[in-house]
Formats: structure tokens, sequence, C-alpha cells
């Protein structure tokens, strides 16, 4: 493992809005030492079935932000959402801020820029984005440093963003009554996804993990706050000692089982677009739905 920049003396301050759409967990964290903050997994809402594009999950954020008179610096995406629309340009309008994510968008964005038949003009080199992160790349909030690990498995995009003692999995990691997100969109893979997984596990124990989703298993209140220690000793996926090939065997057929998310055709033509939604030939937004593409 490399040797990230691990501090565990910086406790930032993390608020979360969840989006009961889509069961997604949004977070303003704000570095201890000054105004500064970050927005991670923003949501922007959608009406499919009406074709309408709301962003109240945003504005509560904007308005958030705005009351505890902080400064935007970053707009972080922890990979490339296939079950809810990123707002990050909408949020960047209104605040500022750059927008982040790892650098293997380029490897999304050929995937499905095929899926969808996109043309020439839909730039697949990430330049959509600000900042385009490898493993171990910092980048400071304010005082606070961040810095990215690369966990792909879920997608080939994946990252988990370390800031001070919290750690933001995105999709590779759930409660420990969740597990696991699934291997199977296209550039995943079960392995790969478990092998990301070990390395968030080496992370110090005490680090708090906050997860992209939650679903509340067994009928649980929704959570989304967990330790590294916790998902060692009791995620029902990996926790306890399971092995690498016990994963990928459940992983696999579990994933089987899954139907698509109900929001993949919206969300991933306008995620790697940075959020952006794409448009005709006359400029109109509009959206493509592949037929046995996916």
């Amino acid at each position: 493992m490399p040797n990230y920049p691990v501090d565990m003396s910086v406790t930032p301050d993390v608020k979360a809005f969840f989006d009961p759409d889509t069961n997604t967990i949004s977070y303003v964290v704000k570095d201890p030492g000054s105004n500064a903050c970050a927005v991670v997994d923003s949501v922007m809402d959608i009406d499919y079935a009406a074709g309408r594009i709301t962003y109240g999950h945003a504005d509560e954020m904007i308005a958030w932000i705005t009351a505890n008179g902080l400064k935007l610096e970053w707009i972080i995406e922890t990979h490339v959402h296939a079950d809810h629309l990123s707002a990050a340009p909408y949020i960047q309008e209104k605040l500022g801020g750059k927008i982040g994510i790892g650098d293997q968008i380029m490897v999304v964005q050929d995937t499905f820029g095929k899926v969808f038949n996109e043309g020439t003009e839909f730039q697949r080199d990430g330049s959509q984005f600000d900042a385009l992160f490898k493993d171990g790349d910092s980048y400071q909030i304010g005082g606070m440093t961040a810095f990215a690990i690369y966990t792909p498995g879920h997608t080939p995009a994946c990252m988990v963003h370390v800031m001070g003692n919290a750690a933001f999995v995105g999709d590779t990691l759930f409660m420990p009554d969740g597990g696991s997100a699934r291997a199977d969109f296209p550039g995943g893979d079960a392995g790969v996804l478990y092998d990301s997984i070990q390395k968030v596990l080496t992370l110090p124990d005490d680090i708090r993990l906050f997860m992209c989703h939650d679903y509340g298993p067994n009928g649980r209140d929704i959570q989304w706050e967990a330790t590294v220690g916790d998902e060692k000793a009791h995620n029902i996926h990996v926790g306890g000692g399971k092995t690498r090939d016990d994963f990928i065997k459940f992983r696999t057929e579990r994933d089987k089982q899954l139907g698509m998310p109900r929001l993949i055709i919206p969300s991933l033509q306008v995620n790697m677009r940075a959020g952006e939604v794409p448009t005709d030939k006359d400029g109109r937004p509009m959206l493509k739905v592949p037929v046995n593409g996916l």
C-alpha cells in the first residue's frame, strides 16, 4: 500500500444530506481550521417518466453552505454513479469550486460513449472535469490535506477520498450489514473490488467511513457512518476474514439476481459529462435510450 498521508489529528465537520428517492447520501465536509469546504457526491433530481430535472436536493446543500458562511473549494465525485445524477455543475455555478474525479473516467467515457453511440463531439479525455486524480494524489481544502485512493471494482474509476480522519467511500463499501456494491457493470470486477476493499481496510481502525448509499437492511433506520474497525469485524461480505474466493463467488451469484438501477440510463449519460445534460444538434437537453445496450 502506498504511503498515503493519513492525518488522524484532523477531524473535519461532516454534514450529511440524504436523498430518499435514490438512497444517496451527499456530504458537505468542512476544514476544521477555516471556512473552506468540499461537497461529495451531490444529487440532481429527475422525474424520469416526465423528463423533468429539478434541484431541490442541491439547493438544500447550497443553502446550508451559504448559511454557515463556507467557501466551496471542491466538488468531488467518488465515481460515475449509475443510480443518481450529479448536480456538480449546478452547484459550481452557484458557489464555485473545482469538480474532481478519478483519472480512469476516460475508461468509463470510452465504454459508455460506445453504448450511447456518442459522436466525436463527446470528448473521452476527462476534460469535462477540472481535476483528474491518480492513486495517492493529494489536494487542499483550506488547510486540510485530502487525498484519493484508487479503488476500482464497482467501476473502473472509483476512488475513496480521505479528508483528515474521514473517508468517503462511494460505492466501494456499504454499512457492515449492507456489505458491498455490485461488480457486474461494464468494467466492474468482483475480485478487483475485493482487493480495493482490502486496501481501504488497511487504513487506521478509527477512521470514519462515510457511505454514498444505504438501503436500511432488515428495516433498520438509514445510516451512513461506520469505522474501518467496524467493517473489518462485521461487514457481511468481506468482514471476519472472508476470503477473496468467497467474495467472488458470492458477489458473482448475487449480481446475476439484480436488475438494472432505475436511473442508470440518464445517470451514465449525465455523470460521464461531469453532471452536464447532453444536448441534441439544436442544443436542446436530450437523453438517449440504448435498446439492448446494457
